[in-house]
């Protein structure tokens, strides 16, 4: 089969030859495991079962889960029926949904594992460059849709991420996101059981393109129709060390900058994350814990 998941549009047979994504034809999964570090209205009080794929067909130099997202045979392969499991099994550790980091590339084998509901919502965590058709085929299987909208500006994503499209494609892809979930829906305690949350990070000395995120956010949904996380906990790489601008963390000033911009916009419903949140220790183990028994 030749892979056509998403926007780069490699046409290689995967079962042979790994594409941008540098990802085989089997789902390849580094952990497994509850997560407390999602937005409140994800992680809740018993975690977000979240299954890391390794991985992306994204190319971000700042990259900070690098270490399984530059190379795709890092982890374990698993089947469909295989990845099923590892669902079930956080189920019954109690979390209050699955959650799918970086997936995209993974769309097939997922589609088939979720062919049987699994009885909690299923929450797509990906980087917002996905292929409209592919989302498509998700329809029905996907409660929760968390896409990160990472640039308004082509030169940006170009260079940072080797993606000059991404502001259309993204654009695109939120949008049909939102058709498929509709507006946010909310269960008695406070947790997400539909809906879109849309993740932005601020990068150091890009405000102006934060700035333009906010007002595409602002000018295409009403308020409460989707939630909106600001994020400010970017961290330097030793990839992007020395970088003129990628090479430290976001100012106050910066930050502060973006946030009254957002509250200025109108967007009351979604998270800040305040700058000395910004720390390394937040990148989980890729360990393999949780995907085999």
């Amino acid at each position: 089969m030749l892979c056509r998941e998403c926007p780069r549009n490699c046409g290689v047979d995967r079962t042979h030859t790994l594409g941008v994504c540098r990802s085989p034809q089997t789902a390849v999964v580094t952990r497994a495991a509850p997560h407390f570090w999602e937005e409140p209205p994800i992680s809740g009080t018993k975690g977000s079962g979240t299954v890391f794929f390794a991985g992306c067909n994204l190319g971000c130099i700042y990259c900070q889960n690098a270490a399984i997202s530059r190379g795709g045979q890092v982890g374990t392969a698993v089947t469909a029926e295989e990845l099923r499991t590892i669902f079930l099994r956080l189920k019954q550790q109690g979390v209050h949904n699955i959650n799918l980091v970086t997936p995209t590339h993974y769309t097939h084998v997922i589609e088939q594992a979720l062919q049987e509901e699994i009885g909690l919502p299923v929450v797509y965590n990906c980087g917002g460059y996905e292929r409209v058709e592919t989302l498509q085929t998700l329809e029905g299987k996907i409660q929760i849709y968390l896409p990160d909208l990472k640039y308004m500006d082509a030169i940006a994503a170009e260079k940072f991420s080797a993606a000059p499209d991404y502001p259309t494609v993204a654009k695109a892809a939120i949008l049909e996101m939102f058709r498929q979930t509709g507006p946010c829906k909310f269960d008695e305690n406070g947790l997400l059981t539909k809906g879109v949350l849309i993740r932005h990070m601020v990068l150091p000395g890009h405000t102006k393109n934060t700035l333009a995120v906010i007002d595409w956010v602002a000018s295409t949904f009403q308020k409460g129709e989707v939630l909106f996380s600001l994020m400010s906990q970017y961290t330097p790489t030793k990839a992007v060390a020395g970088h003129k601008t990628l090479g430290r963390p976001i100012t106050q000033r910066e930050y502060e900058k973006c946030r009254d911009y957002m509250f200025a916009a109108g967007i009351e419903d979604g998270f800040l994350q305040e700058p000395d949140s910004a720390r390394s220790d937040y990148v989980p183990a890729f360990d393999g814990t949780g995907v085999m028994p």
